[in-house]
């Protein structure tokens, strides 16, 4: 599978694309010369997303508006991944996390986040991998998090649906390789974009150089995918912790854990 788009018409469907490390993916490709289709909830932003792009590289881009966690949503974006327009790129981008514990969550909640962070995923990777294995071209970046290596936000389901998309990435990704075509989980650590403001979570307390740039998440996926990686982690300091996560004790882990989120009272159960 090629990365460069002066090779032939490379076309790149991006979720989640209006914001953060979706918006980050779009300027890059869209510099880099590829077509776009940008996906995303909120049709006004989308509009303005492609005309910023548009107007800047001098090329149309395509909008679809749709919510992936629902199954309508879904079923318009696996249609345009299956359509005689191939797409050679999949970034699976869009996701959530929930700003309570799951003692204090709903179902509702709960299954809205594994809707859009695991079910999505699941079915946009596999309508695009049909018609990518049968060119034996193309790929597929899921977005995943380093908060999938280990249950480091007590209370919090957003890990285990990252573990999920980490060994999902993994395994699909041994098995499509034969076939030319890569998929590659992007697991980057606290990036700044609207993630967190948009779930309510504070992050003032946060180090600054715990924070990554989303140009540069970016930057080091696109480099891994070239590689063949089937999983990017940005960033040295996040290689080291999720290194630590991999092979530090349980009990090690459960002590440095800190994320209030997961801190129920004895007043509140």
């Amino acid at each position: 599978m090629t990365l460069d788009p002066t090779t032939a018409e490379r076309r790149a469907l991006i979720t989640g694309a209006t914001a953060g490390i979706g918006a980050a993916f779009a300027r890059r490709l869209a510099a880099d010369g590829w077509q776009l289709v940008l996906v995303a909830r909120d049709a006004g932003r989308l509009g303005e997303m492609a005309t910023e792009l548009g107007s800047r590289h001098g090329r149309a881009v395509e909008t679809l508006s749709a919510d992936l966690s629902t199954d309508d949503g879904c079923a318009t974006v696996e249609h345009r991944l299956t359509s005689d327009s191939p797409v050679h790129l999949l970034v699976n981008n869009a996701g959530i996390s929930l700003n309570k514990p799951f003692l204090r969550s709903t179902a509702e909640d709960e299954a809205r986040l594994l809707r859009l962070n695991v079910h999505a995923v699941m079915r946009l990777t596999l309508a695009a991998l049909r018609p990518m294995t049968e060119r034996r071209d193309g790929a597929v970046i899921n977005v995943s998090s380093v908060a999938g290596f280990g249950a480091v936000m007590p209370g919090s389901t957003y890990s285990a649906s990252k573990a999920w998309v980490t060994n999902f990435s993994e395994s699909v990704g041994q098995s499509a390789r034969p076939f030319g075509v890569r998929v590659m989980a992007l697991c980057p650590g606290y990036t700044r974009t609207e993630f967190h403001e948009r779930a309510g979570i504070n992050m003032s307390k946060t180090p600054e150089w715990l924070w990554l740039r989303a140009e540069d998440v970016v930057d080091d996926g696109l480099r891994d995918l070239r590689k063949g990686k089937l999983v990017s982690i940005p960033a040295w300091k996040y290689k080291v912790a999720v290194a630590g996560l991999r092979h530090a004790p349980r009990r090690l882990i459960e002590a440095v854990s800190r994320d209030t989120r997961g801190r129920i009272g004895r007043d509140e159960r």
